[in-house]
């Protein structure tokens, strides 16, 4: 394709927005239901555990800034493995592997928000999934300005749940003293605590669909690192202090078998009716597939771009300024998917893939600062060990989620 004589993506996102889309993705529908999860695993040691694992994420965040400014195109896994292999097939298939991701990442969601959905109106899951997916799907289409705006509000309304979480717990005096202790250094809480990381380190999963808005950015050498890390900073405050509030206020056990864990916080602290949460908890899944799906479209458009995937998936419309043809073809495939795979197939397959293609991203940094490699593109620098760490702790998270 040649692209000087086809529209392209236009550069409308600056820092504020770009932050707000990254927190919005990353803070998505995470939080408000893993929280049960890893309380249940790590007791009253769960902040440790999300904080265990935002110092894992970092690694993976410092490579993302650096490569996503090395190579600032849509796409972007799929040139990173490019460039340090210099293969075509590899690249391909991490392409193909990350619009998965957001493809199985959108269907699992989908199916959750149905499930918040389907306690304020009576209507068949499949329709609900389908009106969810069609619907975002048009915001989508509609531009990339407009989608991340809608995003951005969706964004202020989750965070703002999890404010009024906190802010409640601050309000009703309960101690934090016992729950922010240093855990015992014993085998066995440590290993819960441990495990507990693993769960909640998908929480943090979102800041790389950043790496995919790349062209749309304004300034994009300085604003996506800025974004990327803003945003790991900003959900690891936000993380911390609703699992110190939670475990404090509920008991561990009461959060782990609680199918809506922050619902019951609430209603804990404030005696505030659950459907509250719930509302917000709708708006942060709605805003997940949001994200997710101008990701995926933007993956297929890159791909296209770069000859990897038919011409027609890289076709800008010239009024909107977005990839039609692809976003289209993403919001068919989360549809299929949605209604004919199991939530939990769904959830588990989502995190397996992105530990691989976090895992690949790593690696490639490792390669091509072993070559030397040059970029003309004002870029950031990591330290070595930062792709070593991270390459290190996602095989080691990658095994001990296959093993588990």
């Amino acid at each position: 394709m040649d692209s000087a004589l086809t529209p392209a993506l236009r550069r409308r996102l600056g820092l504020p927005l770009l932050f707000l889309y990254g927190v919005g993705i990353t803070v998505g529908a995470g939080i408000y239901v893993l929280i049960g999860a890893v309380a249940g695993h790590a007791g009253t040691a769960a902040p440790w555990a999300f904080a265990l694992a935002a110092a894992a994420m970092a690694l993976t965040v410092g490579s993302y800034a650096e490569l996503s400014t090395r190579f600032p195109v849509s796409a972007g896994e799929a040139a990173y493995v490019r460039a340090a292999l210099n293969s075509r097939l590899a690249s391909t298939a991490i392409g193909l592997l990350t619009m998965v991701i957001g493809i199985v990442a959108s269907a699992t969601v989908a199916l959750g928000s149905a499930g918040y959905i389907g306690q304020f109106v009576a209507w068949p899951t499949p329709l609900i999934v389908a009106g969810v997916l069609i619907g975002l799907g048009l915001v989508a289409a509609w531009g990339i300005l407009e989608s991340v705006l809608l995003a951005s509000l969706f964004t202020l309304i989750e965070v703002g749940g999890l404010v009024y979480i906190i802010a409640a717990g601050v309000a009703s005096g309960v101690s934090l003293a016992p729950v922010l202790a240093p855990p015992p250094l014993e085998a066995h809480a440590l290993a819960g605590i441990g495990y507990a990381a693993l769960l909640a380190f998908f929480a943090f999963i979102g800041f790389e669909d950043l790496a995919n808005v790349v062209e749309e950015a304004k300034v994009p050498h300085r604003d996506i690192p800025r974004a990327m890390v803003l945003t790991l900073i900003v959900t690891t405050v936000l993380y911390l202090a609703v699992a110190a509030i939670a475990v404090a206020a509920v008991p561990a056990a009461d959060l782990a078998r609680s199918p809506a864990p922050l619902a019951l916080v609430l209603r804990t602290l404030t005696g505030a009716s659950p459907l509250v949460i719930s509302a917000i908890a709708i708006v942060a899944t709605l805003n997940t597939i949001l994200a997710q799906l101008t990701m995926a479209a933007r993956v297929i458009y890159g791909m296209a771009r770069q000859g990897d995937l038919p011409a027609l998936f890289g076709h800008v419309h010239p009024k909107t300024a977005t990839p039609l043809v692809a976003t289209g073809f993403i919001v068919a495939a989360t549809l299929a998917l949605a209604l004919t795979v199991p939530f939990e197939r769904l959830a588990e397959g989502t995190s397996l893939a992105t530990l691989v293609v976090f895992a690949t991203v790593n690696f490639s940094l490792l390669r091509l600062r072993a070559r030397k490699a040059a970029s003309p593109h004002p870029h950031v620098r990591v330290p070595l060990w930062v792709p070593a760490a991270g390459l290190a702790t996602c095989l080691a998270m990658l095994a001990a989620a296959l093993l588990a």
